[in-house]
């Protein structure tokens, strides 16, 4: 499926591929890669509220800023709460990131091998295959909560909204 005119970047419209997910509904179990390589799983996680950031790639400013205030954000939030930053950057890209900017508190994992995420959660942009800007929150059931995708890959996502999301959870 591809939704055209569905995000913008700097104002031009770009096209989403893949079926877009539902509040309400069952979040889509998806592989992608973790920092070393080995598979990490959604369902790896059933039983808390996870955090799903879906970045174009962690080297551009927003991208950074967002992982960053996920991060902050994970440390007041306890243990039942898991934010997994997905993006197509290679696995060692992302490592390396982590480890310069100091993330400890997110999960970084790699959609590069297949776009198992992107397809699944309709955010995979085809004219630059890459992932759009989006939140999603699922529950401890693994049921999608909240979906916040950004219509224009430059803006920062509404990080309060999220957040609050996740706590009514809790």
């Amino acid at each position: 499926m591809e939704r055209e005119n569905a995000i913008t970047f700097k104002g031009g419209p770009l096209t989403l591929v893949g079926e877009p997910v539902s509040v309400g509904n069952a979040a889509p179990d998806f592989t992608a890669a973790a920092n070393d390589l080995s598979p990490y799983k959604l369902s790896d996680d059933k039983g808390k509220v996870v955090v799903i950031s879906a970045v174009p790639s962690l080297d551009t400013p927003v991208c950074d800023t967002q992982t960053r205030k996920f991060n902050e954000a994970a440390a007041s939030l306890g243990d039942n709460v898991v934010i997994v930053t997905v993006s197509l950057d290679l696995p060692f890209a992302q490592a390396r990131w982590c480890g310069a900017a100091g993330v400890e508190q997110v999960k970084t994992v790699s959609d590069y091998n297949g776009v198992d995420f992107g397809n699944r959660y309709g955010l995979l942009i085809k004219e630059l295959h890459l992932l759009a800007r989006a939140v999603l929150v699922v529950d401890q059931a693994g049921i999608l909560q909240y979906s916040q995708l950004v219509s224009e890959v430059t803006d920062e996502p509404d990080y309060d909204a999220a957040i609050d999301a996740v706590k009514k959870l809790l």
